[in-house]
């Protein structure tokens, strides 16, 4: 607990002050851009990965990234996505998955989470990740149908995010685009799902156009 522990004293002393007007404007309400629903792992590090500031994210997380489908029972992942889309009328979600996952490691070794019911259970949300790998994945290497776990698991996660009434609401409205990502905890790569050309491809290559939008904004600004 020590560094911590220091990291609260240097946020206090050092990191507050110099953000002091946005953490006063964050104490009046906040408007995020994305829901993030990534992984519990503690490798896996949202603000540093998307150079966000404290309110520009609304961050879900659990073991394996997974959005259970909607059913009348209430969960907290479906009710914090209805206050994320009903109250603060977020309009990106993005399900980010990432490499070394131990949770996808348990999907493709189903001996390794017997003992624990929960964590077995709680992966069967997964399942039809695991189902899809298996059917297509041939003669691939194991690291090979990993990477391809990873993805179908993000795949499947937004099919499941489509079955939620206050998602379905938005989508069909307009006001909400879905994302899934792959990040690569070696080398820092992020790549996304690009649904018209059937692939994941480097974040940069997937929003270019956003990308060259954005510069051009820049470039005006100043």
């Amino acid at each position: 607990m020590t560094g911590f522990l220091k990291g609260v004293i240097k946020f206090q002393n050092e990191v507050y002050p110099s953000k002091q007007e946005l953490f006063e404007r964050l104490a009046k309400g906040q408007s995020p851009e994305a829901v993030f629903i990534a992984c519990s792992d503690a490798r896996v590090e949202t603000a540093m990965i998307t150079q966000t500031d404290p309110g520009e994210l609304f961050i879900l997380r659990n073991a394996g990234n997974i959005v259970p489908p909607h059913t009348s029972q209430t969960g907290a992942m479906t009710a914090t996505l209805e206050f994320a889309m009903r109250v603060l009328d977020v309009p990106h979600i993005v399900v980010c998955g990432h490499t070394e996952c131990g949770a996808m490691k348990g999907i493709m070794n189903p001996d390794s989470v017997k003992h624990l019911p929960h964590v077995k259970e709680w992966l069967g949300y997964s399942q039809g990740a695991m189902d899809v790998v298996s059917e297509i994945a041939g003669d691939k290497s194991d690291d090979d149908q990993m990477r391809l776990l990873l993805e179908e698991n993000v795949k499947l996660q937004l099919q499941h995010l489509r079955t939620h009434p206050s998602v379905m609401r938005k989508m069909a409205q307009g006001s909400l685009t879905l994302h899934g990502w792959v990040y690569d905890i070696q080398t820092g790569r992020v790549t996304a799902w690009d649904e018209t050309d059937g692939r994941f491809e480097p974040v940069d290559e997937r929003y270019a156009e956003l990308a060259a939008q954005l510069a051009a904004e820049n470039s005006c600004s100043h």
